[in-house]
């Protein structure tokens, strides 16, 4: 499953991370959003101890989506090292987040 991030733990979770971070920024109302949180999952678990991978409910944490200026949803960005180094906005395949993570890792995980 994949990680909850919020506004209070971002910093820590995500911008200290010492592994790459996939972050979803979704909404209770948004379908397409909704319609990928079961691919989000599965790339969590196919990473887990390798990558982060992370949702954000940008209605609930404002201050994060404002500071990334996400406008549209569903928005993935990737972090490595706490810099923001990929992002995509609208739906994308699995294969496609794939490799955004795996293009900031030292050992690609592919999957």
């Amino acid at each position: 499953m994949a990680k909850k991030l919020t506004d209070a733990n971002w910093d820590h979770d995500v911008l200290g991370s010492d592994k790459p971070v996939l972050v979803d920024f979704w909404a209770e109302w948004c379908g397409p959003c909704r319609a990928m949180e079961p691919m989000i999952d599965e790339l969590a678990r196919a990473y887990e101890g390798k990558a982060v991978v992370g949702k954000l409910n940008a209605d609930e944490n404002p201050g994060v989506a404002t500071k990334y200026s996400i406008r549209g949803l569903p928005t993935m960005l990737v972090f490595k090292r706490g810099e923001l180094v990929d992002k995509i906005v609208g739906v994308a395949s699995k294969q496609m987040l794939s490799k955004m993570i795996d293009n900031q890792m030292d050992t690609p995980a592919s999957i």
